[in-house]
């Protein structure tokens, strides 16, 4: 299947990516959701916390597969929650202690970041009529 769109391959990737993040998301809840139909005794409310991952995962994915599309106006939402999980992933390797969830978590959020605001993805992204003009 071929999509028309005029974004770059580093915009198109970087969509890829924040689909993945979403994807991940996603089956965090699902998973979630099978442990509290389980029966499994924990404090807390895994309907809820599932609910939750569910609607982020999914306004992530959406934001991913927008991108992807070619849709200038998620590059924003995106750029934000790179950000945010750049957060979580330092969280993960210092005080959570757990490196090998926060050093490829950040590696991922600052790809996307660097796909997102490379000179072919800004140029994109302001609508300039050719990718071969001089970005500034």
């Amino acid at each position: 299947m071929r999509i028309e769109t005029d974004a770059p391959k580093t915009v198109r990737g970087a969509g890829l990516l924040v689909v993945l993040q979403g994807l991940v998301g996603v089956v965090f809840a699902v998973a979630l959701l099978i442990r509290a139909f389980s029966g499994a005794r924990t404090i807390g409310n895994l309907y809820g916390e599932a609910a939750y991952f569910a609607v982020l995962g999914g306004a992530v994915l959406g934001c991913g597969i927008a991108l992807f599309l070619g849709k200038r106006g998620v590059r924003g939402p995106i750029t934000v929650i790179q950000i945010l999980l750049l957060g979580v992933a330092w969280y993960a390797m210092g005080p959570s202690g757990r490196p090998e969830y926060g050093i490829p978590l950040g590696a991922l959020c600052v790809l996307v970041l660097y796909l997102l605001f490379n000179v072919r993805a800004r140029v994109w992204a302001e609508d300039r009529a050719g990718l071969d003009e001089d970005p500034d």
